[in-house]
Formats: structure tokens, sequence, C-alpha cells
């Protein structure tokens, strides 16, 4: 017997007989959370942070992408890390590591140094995130427990980004805008208890890493949100737009290029081979497109246009986060193990489409409770109904050995598709105000609703064609 094989057959009698795998999840939930929230736990206190440090508008965005794009960027090599290095090491050199990053961003004096360690969180939580979904994988191997796993994690997944805001706007009124940066010690420190409940599986010992792949797929992504970005101000002819996108085009080719030629690939080309696993890849990441965007422009919506609090505005996203829970735990969970994945799948994509077409109808006056707490439930079950299937076909049926970089592509799609959601609804929510602006005499909360209102009819309808996707590439049965 190979010693390929020997591995493999050691991690699946280790993922069956595993006795702390309950405790562990709590653990690897807490962790999953704290790099979860992490992409929008600054929002709401970006006005504090913005005064204190005296940067620019055009700069503050960085604040939020320098996470998500070194996160996106380098989480398949975090999930080649794990599997090479072993699981439960890496575990625990991400959370040091991310917990260092936080303390050295809450203490930053400008913005050179905050977005700098903003973007050294991401390195670790691209380390970290891939690590945690694959020992899940690895630990649960029964279907009823392998949903609720999953369901557990997806309702994380799904209301990080709302929890964030909660805690973000509330460390910001109450205390100071750095604790909502040095809020990760603590919670670092805790998750890594789970450090004594995790297998210690082991790696698969001394392989190359393909640094190149990373850049250029770190290259690519950045590329193509900077391209996202720039068509504010120059148009989407521009020559620097067209330029960007072009490049993010010839660089992730570039990518796919190089992983199928080298002996020791990033992301080995098998693991997209499989349409299930694509289709759930796909769902993932056009899913939290529509959700990330969604908190961005309706955090705005609350604060500037309806003058809510930082806090206010936090509780505000309570239901969402309540709704996401709802769907994958309530619901996620218990029909997954009886249903083909797409039967909830699709379904969840459409009744969050459906949120965000009631979010069209959003105007200065309508307030909270008509449209925007509705929108919340229906978007939050609907996308809480898709993670759980989806993070579960896009996990299974792969051999242990590529346990890590397949949690990690769920990573990659996750954070990718929040980034570039992030970035073209913001462009789209931003051009539209300035259009409606030239062409109406109205005041510029009017036009700001107007372009929210837009986004959220494109937001629904990359929520649809997510849809259409998953009800044509997943087939597969159920667990």
């Amino acid at each position: 017997m190979s010693g390929t094989t020997m591995a493999v057959g050691a991690e699946r009698r280790a993922g069956e007989a595993v006795p702390t795998r309950w405790a562990a999840l709590g653990f690897i939930g807490l962790a999953q959370l704290m790099v979860a929230l992490d992409a929008t736990v600054v929002n709401v206190a970006l006005p504090s942070a913005q005064h204190a440090l005296r940067f620019t508008d055009a700069d503050r965005q960085w604040v939020t992408t320098a996470y998500t794009l070194v996160f996106a960027g380098l989480v398949l090599l975090g999930g080649k890390i794990a599997d090479l290095v072993g699981r439960r090491r890496t575990f625990l050199v991400g959370l040091i590591g991310f917990a260092g990053a936080s303390a050295l961003a809450g203490a930053a004096n400008g913005i050179g140094m905050l977005a700098g360690a903003r973007a050294l969180q991401g390195v670790f939580a691209a380390l970290l995130a891939p690590t945690t979904l694959s020992l899940l994988a690895v630990m649960f191997t029964d279907a009823r427990e392998r949903a609720k796993a999953f369901a557990v994690f997806g309702a994380i997944a799904g209301s990080g980004g709302a929890v964030g805001l909660v805690l973000g706007g509330t460390l910001a009124e109450y205390l100071d805008w750095r604790w909502c940066l040095y809020v990760n010690v603590p919670v670092a420190v805790i998750a890594a208890g789970g450090y004594a409940f995790l297998p210690d599986l082991p790696g698969r010992g001394r392989q190359r890493l393909d640094i190149l792949g990373a850049l250029l797929a770190s290259g690519g992504l950045v590329a193509l949100v900077y391209g996202c970005t720039e068509a504010v101000g120059r148009g989407w002819g521009s020559p620097v737009v067209l330029g960007l996108l072009g490049g993010a085009v010839v660089l992730t080719g570039a990518f796919v290029w190089r992983q199928a030629r080298i002996s020791a690939p990033l992301l080995p080309l098998r693991i997209l081979r499989d349409r299930d696993r694509a289709g759930s890849y796909l769902a993932m990441g056009l899913g939290l497109a529509g959700l990330l965007g969604l908190l961005l422009f309706l955090t705005y919506y609350l604060q500037v246009v309806l003058g809510y609090s930082p806090i206010r505005a936090g509780l505000a996203f309570l239901p969402l986060s309540a709704a996401v829970q709802l769907g994958a735990i309530g619901i996620g969970s218990r029909l997954a193990p009886r249903v083909r994945p797409r039967t909830l799948m699709v379904p969840g994509l459409l009744a969050a489409a459906a949120g965000m077409l009631l979010l069209t109808q959003l105007n200065p006056e309508s307030g909270y409770a008509a449209i925007v707490l509705p929108a919340e439930i229906v978007l939050g079950i609907g996308l809480g109904c898709v993670f759980v299937p989806a993070i579960g076909t896009a996990t299974s049926g792969v051999e242990p050995r590529d346990a890590g970089i397949a949690s990690a592509v769920v990573n990659t799609a996750q954070q990718a598709g929040g980034s570039i959601g992030t970035a073209l609804l913001n462009t789209i929510a931003i051009s539209a105000t300035a259009g409606y602006l030239a062409s109406h005499r109205v005041d510029r909360a009017e036009a700001l609703v107007h372009g929210y209102s837009v986004a959220a009819g494109w937001a629904a309808v990359i929520l649809t064609v997510a849809a259409v996707l998953a009800a044509v590439l997943v087939t597969r049965g159920n667990s």
C-alpha cells in the first residue's frame, strides 16, 4: 500500500472515531465567526476611524477590501498549507497570527498602517478558514451529523457579516472604533482552546508550494475589483478600466493554464471537473456577492438616509442574522439528508432574489419596518437554505488528501464573490445616484435611495443567475 493511500485511510479512520468532534465544532465555529465578521465589523465604525486617522473618502474602501482581497487571493495557498503541514497545527498558527494582526490594526496611526494590518489579517484568515472547514469535512462522516455540522458552519458564514455590523456599531458607540479590531484578540485566545479537541491528523510532508500561482490568482482578483472601483469615476469604457478588466482575464487565464501543467498545482483542476461541486462553488460565490453588497448599501441607507446611530444600524441587521440561522439550522440541516441539494439551493436562491426585489421599492420615507425588515427575513432564510447543501456538496466526494484545498475553494468563492459583489454593486449604486441627480431635480437622499434600489435590482439578477446555474449543474442525490 502506498504512503498516500495509508494517509488517506488514516484520515478516514480518524474522522470516524473523533469522540470530541462536537466540542471541536464549538471552537471551530468561534474561529470561523471571527473570520466572517471581520469582513464587516469595521464598516459601521468607518466614519469614526476616518475622523481619527484623517484619511480620504477614496481611501476608506481599502479598510474593507484590503482584508477581503488578500483573504480571497491567498485562501487556496492556505488550504494547500493545511494539507501539507497538518490542520491542527495550521489552526493554531492561523489563530495566533490573526490575533496579532488584529492588535496591530487596532493600534494603527494612519491609513497605511491600518490597511496593511487589515491585509495581514487577510493572510492569516486565508490560512485559518480552509483549515476549519476541512476539519469538519474529515471529522463528520455520518450524513446526518455532517448536515448539522455544516448547518452551524453555514449559518456562521452567512450571518457573520450581519453580526459584524452589530458588534462594530456597539463597540464604536460605547467604547472606541479600535475595539472593533482589538476584540479579535480575546476571541482568538478562547478559540485556541479547540486545539485540545482537534484530531492530530498527519500532513502530507514536503511539497513545493505554488507561490507564482497564488500571485496570479491574487493579481487577477485585485485587478477585477480595482477595475470595478475605478469605473465609478472613469466609466466602464475608460482605457484604465478596460485595461484592468482585461488584465484580470489574462491573469486568471494564466493561473488556470499553470494549474493544468505543473506537478503540484495550487488548485488541482480535478476538483472543479465535478459539475455538482462547481455548481455549489458558484452558488456560494454569487450568494455572498448579493449578501455583502446588500450589507454595504443598506448600512448607508440606515445611517445616511434614515439617520440611525451606529449601534441602531447594527441592531437593524439582527433579523437578517436570525433568518440566516433559521434557514440553515432550522430548515437546511433537517432537509439536507433527505432531499437533493438543488431542491434546497434553487428555491433558496430564488427567495433571496425576491428579497432583493423587495428592496427595489425603497424610498426615503419607506422606513425600516415596511420594506427592509421583510426583505432581510426573506433573503436570510433563502440564503440559509443554500449554504448547507452547497457546503456539503462542495466538500463531499473528494479524497481526504484534497479536503483542505476543496474547502479552500469554498472560502475563495465566498470571499471573491463578496469582494466582487461589493465593488460591482457599489459602483452601480454610485453611478445610478449620479445619473439620477443629473437628470432630476431632487435632494441627495432621494438620489441615494434610487442608487440603492438599482443596485438591489442587479443583486436580484445575480441571485437568479445563481439559481439557474444550480438547477443546471447540481444534479447529485442527497448524501
